[in-house]
């Protein structure tokens, strides 16, 4: 049983969690739309929304705020093309939601391994 335990390990080192959650968060905002497993999608859906929210609130605070929470994201993703979708595209598209910036459809066992896939991508509104 994992009570008390936080975050999700994905088999790796946390160096190699990182650059794996960066990359996929990268993903999600580049595309729009990821497959992946159940778990890795668990693990980035989270930060995914922050670091909207951040946008959406850097966008509407004002220039000096947006300039901070540029840094900010930039820091978390390392992908300044990455930011600068979710900052121009992204949170514009979300400015009147309240949460809930990205659906997982699942699509059911991976042929080699049976890993549960899902389908993670933002919320078309």
């Amino acid at each position: 049983m994992r009570h008390k335990i936080a975050g999700h390990k994905l088999g790796r080192s946390k160096d190699e969690r990182r650059a794996l959650r960066r990359i996929l968060i990268a993903q999600l905002f580049d595309q729009e739309r990821i497959e992946t497993t159940l778990a890795k999608a668990d693990a980035v859906r989270g930060a995914a929304e922050r670091l909207i929210t951040l946008a959406k609130r850097g966008n509407k605070a004002g220039e000096l705020h947006m300039v901070h929470a540029r840094r900010l994201a930039a820091a978390r993703l390392g992908n300044p093309d990455a930011v600068k979708k979710l900052f121009d595209d992204i949170a514009p598209r979300f400015e009147n939601r309240a949460g809930g910036y990205t659906r997982v459809i699942k699509l059911g066992p991976r042929k080699g391994d049976a890993a549960d896939m899902v389908l993670l991508e933002l919320v078309e509104e």
